[in-house]
């Protein structure tokens, strides 16, 4: 799947092939968003020598967490799912002031089957904890908008790349707070072999840190892994 999944309202019209009725499950995902940072998308920055326009660092389009995953459910549901994907790291920067209903309205809007949150990365260390539960309400309030109107997607947050214990512990408890599905990853952020150095060189060492096309396929693999576990219980 060599197509670029773009940012921002940008939706592609991939549209799935099937009249199943919808509801739960991989087998039944028409529609999925993904919600992240430069691990989801980042388009070309000349400064930091990244010509990609999709998850930094990995080698193409394809090779990215975001096609991966898409590519597992369009298999499983007989049909390309429409996709959205949306760089919110503004979000994590500002989760004290971000205004999450004013500027994720069109997320929320999308009615999404599958919604995957991978946030974390750039969010400051919490300096209290005070910071801590400001960031987890804010968090909480994604999640509880993605459900507004009766939606029932399937929710999942991915927990830190780079590891962080004090914010994969808040993003653990907005998911158990809200009925999603958690996903820790920070082992995998831990194996060098997963990071995009390993794999190629690069002149900035921020992209090289990212996960490369290993890393990229077993954060894709742990998502769908932990989707499909929830769907077996």
């Amino acid at each position: 799947m060599g197509r670029k999944i773009w940012l921002g309202a940008l939706v592609a019209t991939i549209m799935v092939g099937t009249t199943a009725a919808r509801g739960p499950g991989l087998s039944n995902a028409r529609k999925i968003l993904f919600l992240g940072n430069s691990i989801t998308r980042h388009p070309p920055l000349a400064e930091i020598d990244w010509r990609g326009d999709w998850g930094m660092a990995a080698s193409a389009a394809e090779k990215d967490y975001v096609h991966l995953v898409t590519a597992a459910v369009a298999k499983r549901a007989g049909g390309e799912p429409e996709v959205l994907v949306r760089n919110i790291a503004d979000f994590e920067r500002g989760y004290a002031d971000y205004d999450v209903d004013g500027k994720l309205r069109d997320a929320f809007a999308f009615d999404a089957d599958l919604v995957v949150l991978a946030i974390g990365e750039n969010a400051p260390e919490f300096a209290a904890a005070e910071d801590g539960a400001r960031f987890q309400a804010a968090v909480e309030k994604i999640l509880q908008g993605v459900r507004v109107g009766g939606k029932r997607p399937i929710v999942v947050v991915r927990g830190c790349f780079w590891p962080s214990e004090a914010k994969d512990e808040r993003l653990r408890a907005a998911a158990e707070k809200t009925g999603a599905i958690f996903v820790d990853i920070a082992a995998l952020g831990r194996d060098p072999a997963n990071a995009a150095s390993s794999e190629r060189p690069f002149k900035h060492k921020g992209v090289a840190a990212h996960p490369g096309d290993r890393g990229m396929r077993a954060i894709a693999d742990a998502i769908l892994a932990a989707v499909e576990k929830s769907e077996a219980e």
